[in-house]
Formats: C-alpha cells, structure tokens, sequence
C-alpha cells in the first residue's frame, strides 16, 4: 500500500507540472506576451530539470527494491556448480549494471545540460573515428568475457557424469514426477514407452533382467556429497525438471532423452537449519506450460547423508514387488530370478519397515 502511495504521488507531482506549465503559456498568451514561437518556453525547462530528479528518484527507488527483495532471494546454492553459476551470475549483473549507469548517467545529464536555449547553436560534428571504435570495441570485449566465462561453467556442468555418480532416472508426465532407482545390482534397467500401463507409469522395460530390483518412488532421495546423474524423459509433453535450490534446469523432452549431473551439499536438515524453516523441503518444479494442471506439477525432494540414502533404499521394496501382474511381461527365462524380488522373509521385512520410519522421521 505504502508504495501504491509513493507512485500516486509522483503521478500526481508529475500532472501538477504540466497543469502549472499550461497555465502559464495561457497567461502570457492572454496577457499579450507570447513566447517567441521557435521556443519551447517554461515546459522545456521544466522537462528537461525532470531528467536529473527522475535519474535520482529511480536510483534511489531501484536500491530501495533490491535491498527489500533480498530476504526473498534463493538461498546460497546447494550443489557444487550451483556455487559457480550464482558467483557468474553476479559477475554478469556487476558488468551490466556499470554499463547501464555509464549510458544512463550520460543519457539524462546531455538531455538536462543541452536544452533548447534561444542563444545556443549546434556544432556539426560528422564523424569521430575513434570514439566509434571505442564504443565498439570496448562492449564487444565485455560480451566475450561474459560469454567465454559462461562458457567455462556450462562445459564443466555438461561434461560426462564421474564414473561413481548414482543414475536416477526422472520421468514427468501430465502432470506428476516419477523417480527410479537401480536395485542392489546397482544397475537401471531399460525403459520402453510400448510398456507404460496402468501398472507400469514410468514403461519400465521388464524383459531386461536389471530391471527386476529397480526402485520407483513419486519423492526424489538425493545423496548428499555423492555425484548424481538424472536422467530425464517425458512421457507425453515437453516438461522442464527445475531444482531451484540447487540450480539444476533441463527440459524433459518425449522421445528425446537428456541428462543433468550434479552434487549435493545440504542435506534437508541442515537447510532447515540454516533457512530457520522447520517446515523447509525442497522441491522439483515442472518450468514448461504442459497445460492446464502445471500449476500443481511438482514433486518433493529429500537429500540425506550418503549412508542414510543407503537406509532408505535397502528399505524399498523393488515396483515389481509390489505389481505381481508386471511378471506377464517377463520372459519365460527370466521368470525364476524376477520370482526372487517379488516377496521378502518376514524378518527382513520387519527391518527394513523400521529403517523406512526412520529416514521417514528425518524429512
């Protein structure tokens, strides 16, 4: 409300000038003394004193915002090349702001200094040689070390996974997130959209024995300290995975497969602490308008110690476990292994449910 206030009044400051202005063109007209035609009068001064009052008020306004909406900012980053992006990011805002204020300074004092006076005359000054190859030469120098700087960061997020990342695959569909884990053999099995059913969301492809102990999950568990490889598909339209505390952002395209690595630093506990939000969680956000529900298109995330991750996946139980009607589709050869996933004895199960309370107890 209080800003709402502010800009009526300078509206208000700003109509009673010209008010001002026009009546007192009305008056010398009417009184006989008219300015002399080729002259703007009163209002060129009055515009061309606004010039500096507006430069100032926009300054100070500017500050003003962005020292207000520095509570709202992101967090530090919770990933090692999050770090790096956030560093460049105010390296670029840094460079550009100079430049914007060297060409706004110069802007309103020229448009302030040089007002229409009866008395003054232009110089004609054809060309400047030098002072071309200046204003040329010194952007384009600014612009390559931008974009050789974001170059470097971009080939270093890009560049092949470390032998040791974990593989998650990402699917989003209209309009939810699925996860899925490798198993004890610590390998993802194929996916194939010709599977997706009803009891297959993600088209886990369960003709490829690595398939039999993967894990799927609608919470994404990260590892915290342990490189992470997402591999990202969409089901039906283009969707965008968005980690925004970690600073992870690449499109989910159908048919066309893509990756992101990356490793997490804070776990949700120590951001917690550090946000002081009992009630922090970090979440994955769908960025592309995949129609009307994507509003709601989001998924929670969960980062732990390493070896609270491993808790938590020893505790899940594999989705064939869980769908005995995905054995159809297992070929007859492959049927006495999958059979092996599909139940576990009572007492492993009773650990494994009292390991899954406990990490449940941490989010």
């Amino acid at each position: 409300m209080t800003i709402f206030v502010g800009i009526l009044a300078l509206v208000l400051l700003v109509l009673t000038f010209m008010v001002i202005s026009r009546l007192i063109s009305l008056t010398r007209t009417v009184s006989g003394r008219r300015d002399d035609p080729g002259s703007p009068g009163l209002a060129n001064q009055i515009n061309a004193a606004l010039f500096p009052i507006v430069f100032i008020v926009g300054t100070i306004a500017s500050v003003w915002a962005f020292m207000v909406s520095v509570p709202d900012f992101l967090p530090e980053a919770s990933s090692e090349h999050g770090v790096k992006i956030d560093t460049m990011f105010w390296w670029f805002m840094g460079i550009v702001l100079v430049g914007f204020y060297i060409t706004a300074i110069l802007l309103f004092f020229f448009s302030y200094r040089y007002r229409y006076q009866p008395e003054r005359r232009a110089t004609y000054y054809p060309v400047n040689h030098k002072l071309e190859l200046y204003w040329t030469v010194v952007p384009a120098v600014a612009m390559a070390i931008m974009v050789f700087m974001g170059w470097r960061v971009w080939r270093d997020i890009t560049q092949e996974a470390p032998a040791n990342a974990y593989a998650i695959d990402v699917m989003g569909k209209q309009f939810n997130w699925y996860a899925r884990y490798p198993g004890e053999d610590s390998k993802l099995g194929n996916s194939n959209y010709k599977m997706t059913s009803s009891l297959n969301d993600m088209g886990i492809d369960y003709t490829d024995e690595y398939s039999f102990d993967d894990v799927q999950s609608n919470t994404l568990y990260l590892p915290k300290g342990v490189p992470v490889l997402l591999k990202i598909r969409a089901r039906d339209v283009l969707h965008s995975v968005y980690l925004p505390h970690m600073r992870v952002k690449m499109d989910a395209v159908p048919g066309m497969p893509t990756k992101f690595w990356f490793t997490a630093t804070k776990t949700t506990q120590e951001m917690k602490a550090e946000t002081n939000d009992p009630k922090f969680e970090y979440r994955l956000n769908c960025t592309e308008i995949c129609g009307e529900g994507h509003f709601g298109m989001k998924m929670a995330v969960v980062v732990l110690e390493e070896n609270e991750f491993k808790d938590w996946l020893k505790s899940q139980k594999p989705h064939l476990a869980g769908n005995p009607g995905l054995l159809d589709v297992v070929p007859q050869r492959l049927k006495a292994r999958a059979m092996k996933y599909m139940d576990a004895p009572a007492e492993e199960q009773s650990a494994t449910d009292s390991t899954a309370v406990a990490v449940a107890a941490l989010r």
